[in-house]
């Protein structure tokens, strides 16, 4: 129903850079003409230390170095006209804000409470932070997205790694899908439709929406909280539920809604802008097992017909495949959301999948194999081994691809530490006799006689 996601990283920076107070808070340095604060190297070190992060000696020192590289790509940024937009800033900060405004049910009440402010004063506090991370993230974009790298020095990249160091790389195997999605049959959609026709007639004549929606949503998170599903701005709900609850003014509710998820009833509570707060009821109609069974049949069929060429494999994913399926747009070519390739380690593999094509020529279809959508749905897949890898050390000859990619990133790191370091050279940089100790700033402090 809804995209959730736990911002934990961003909300603990929250928590410990307001729970630190500052006696006198001073600048410990200037780049430029951009100032950096003592209170900026003790939130970053409370930090590691909330994080439980191991902590060196130097670990001030460090931090404040990193902070002046930082400083450097942000007043370089200014001086070559980088801009970042009010309208970019805005957006990512309502975007943190509204993601952890939704982990607390968009109580915004018990938001002031547990950190001192509203959203609106939370955000002003971030605003510069915010806008200075953009303007850094697009300098150092504009700075290595030329970088581009040959051949020749891939190969020199390679030859530069001991031969004792080269990784030892597991099997690997490149995939295809075709997945099939258990149809309802009519019966059990009618059965689901009626139950939620009825319980909206409830509604209308009085009966508490709250109280039917913790009785009978198949939506159990939701359900717990009488069918309330906290404020979500545009793009978050599926397209049918989106439509539907946009319409509503405050306190109407909808007629009943068919969505993938099944039949919702929708109560608009508020709308604040392009965000709205709703309530739904969700009734799912039952998936049986003859139902699945059919879905089963349905792809051992499909195979025939690609194993005696009446079809093609990317054929018949065009033609059957769940379209909402990442492989459907990659000709059935499953992508590994670890490293965005269509490799997949075999260690790697469920046990379903492993076995299902361990014993696969290249080329070959598996059997039918079960497994479940981040819905927890069962659904069905026909799956092709397209190659597969014995374990081996790295090489040129069969990892060229891979190795290309480490050698272009270590290229464009090389080519952002050489700026980095160049800039330092020539800019004016002053820290403050507080890190007297420190040795990778003592070039910059200057002691006053």
């Amino acid at each position: 129903m809804k995209k959730f996601s736990i911002f934990l990283f961003f909300i603990l920076i929250i928590q410990v850079v307001f729970s630190q107070s500052y006696l006198i808070d001073k600048v410990v340095a200037r780049v430029g003409g951009e100032n950096i604060l003592l209170s900026e190297v003790e939130d970053e070190y409370a930090y590691m230390v909330a994080s439980k992060a191991k902590i060196s000696a130097n670990a001030k020192c460090e931090i404040l170095k990193n902070l002046i590289a930082q400083k450097l790509i942000v007043y370089q940024a200014k001086l070559d006209s980088v801009e970042v937009s009010d309208e970019d800033v805005e957006s990512q900060l309502n975007f943190r804000f509204e993601s952890i405004l939704r982990q607390m049910n968009g109580d915004e009440a018990f938001f002031e409470d547990y950190y001192g402010a509203t959203i609106g004063e939370m955000k002003e506090r971030f605003r510069e932070d915010q806008r200075q991370k953009l303007l850094a993230e697009k300098m150092q974009a504009k700075l290595i997205d030329n970088v581009s790298i040959t051949p020749a020095e891939v190969i020199a990249f390679y030859n530069g790694i001991p031969k004792d160091s080269l990784p030892y790389l597991s099997s690997e195997v490149e995939l295809g899908e075709i997945v099939l999605q258990p149809e309802v049959n009519d019966v059990e959609r009618k059965k689901a439709l009626d139950l939620a026709t009825e319980l909206k007639d409830k509604i209308s004549k009085g009966e508490d929406f709250g109280a039917l929606a913790g009785k009978y949503s198949e939506d159990p998170e939701s359900a717990k909280r009488g069918g309330d599903l906290g404020f979500a701005k545009r793009g978050i709900y599926v397209p049918e539920f989106e439509a539907a609850v946009f319409t509503l003014q405050p306190g109407e509710i909808s007629e009943v809604v068919e969505t993938e998820f099944g039949f919702h009833i929708i109560q608009l509570m508020e709308r604040k802008g392009n965000s709205v707060r709703a309530k739904h009821i969700l009734i799912s109609p039952d998936i049986t097992q003859a139902d699945r069974d059919l879905a089963k049949r349905k792809l051992d069929s499909i195979k025939v017909q690609i194993e005696i060429d009446s079809m093609t494999f990317e054929q018949a994913v065009k033609k059957h495949s769940v379209k909402t399926m990442p492989s459907y747009s990659n000709n059935g070519k499953m992508k590994n959301p670890n490293t965005g390739n269509n490799y997949f380690e075999t260690k790697d593999l469920d046990p379903e999948t492993y076995f299902a094509i361990d014993k696969l020529n290249i080329g070959g279809l598996s059997k039918v194999v079960e497994f479940k959508d981040l819905k927890g749905d069962k659904m069905y897949r026909l799956l092709k081994l397209f190659s597969k890898s014995k374990p081996h050390q790295a090489n040129l000859k069969q990892d060229y691809d891979k190795i290309s990619y480490y050698a272009k990133e270590s290229k464009k790191a090389q080519y952002f530490n050489t700026w980095i370091e160049e800039k330092m050279k020539k800019a004016y940089i002053d820290v403050d006799v507080l890190y007297l100790d420190c040795p990778n700033l003592a070039q910059w402090i200057h002691i006053k006689e």
